[in-house]
C-alpha cells in the first residue's frame, strides 16, 4: 500500500495540459518538424505568383506564424517551468542525503536576487582563495 505521506508514491496521470504541451514540445523540437515548417514557407512563397502576391496571400502567412508563436511561448515557458522544477527538486535532494553538505543551500531558487547575489559573492570569494592554494590541482586557475 502507497505511503499517502510520501508525495512521490502518490504521483499520478499527469494534466492534460501538461500532456498537451510535453508533446508539442517534443514534436516541435525534432528536425522533421524544422522540415514541415520550411517546407510550408517555401510553399507559401511559390504560391505568390497564383494570388499576385496580394494582401490575403501575405495575411495567411502572417497570421499563422504569429499564432503559432504565441501560443508556442506558453508551450516551451510551462515545458522549461517543469523542467527546472524537477531540476531543482533532485539538486535538493543530493543535498539532503551528501554527507557535509550544505542544507541550507536548499530551495535557493526561492530566494531573491539580492540575497542570492550574496551566496554567490561568498562561494567566489571560497573559490578565489582556493585558487590560490598551492595545491590547486586544476590547470590554470591558479
Amino acid at each position: 500500500m502507497p505511503d499517502k505521506t510520501d508525495p512521490i508514491s502518490s504521483l499520478g496521470q499527469s494534466s492534460l495540459f501538461t500532456r498537451l504541451s510535453q508533446a508539442v514540445a517534443r514534436y516541435a523540437g525534432k528536425p522533421a518538424t524544422s522540415f514541415i515548417a520550411l517546407s510550408v514557407v517555401i510553399v507559401w512563397a511559390l504560391s505568390g505568383p497564383l494570388f499576385d502576391f496580394n494582401d490575403t496571400w501575405q495575411l495567411v502567412i502572417n497570421t499563422s506564424t504569429t499564432i503559432i508563436t504565441f501560443l508556442m511561448v506558453f508551450v516551451i515557458q510551462n515545458s522549461q517551468n517543469r523542467d527546472t522544477a524537477a531540476m531543482q527538486i533532485k539538486l535538493d535532494e543530493l543535498l539532503s542525503k551528501v554527507e557535509g553538505a550544505r542544507e541550507e543551500l536548499m530551495d535557493l531558487e526561492e530566494l531573491d536576487e539580492e540575497k542570492l547575489a550574496t551566496i554567490r559573492d561568498d562561494y567566489e570569494k571560497r573559490a578565489a582563495t582556493a585558487r590560490r592554494e598551492p595545491n590547486c590541482s586544476v590547470p590554470g586557475l591558479t
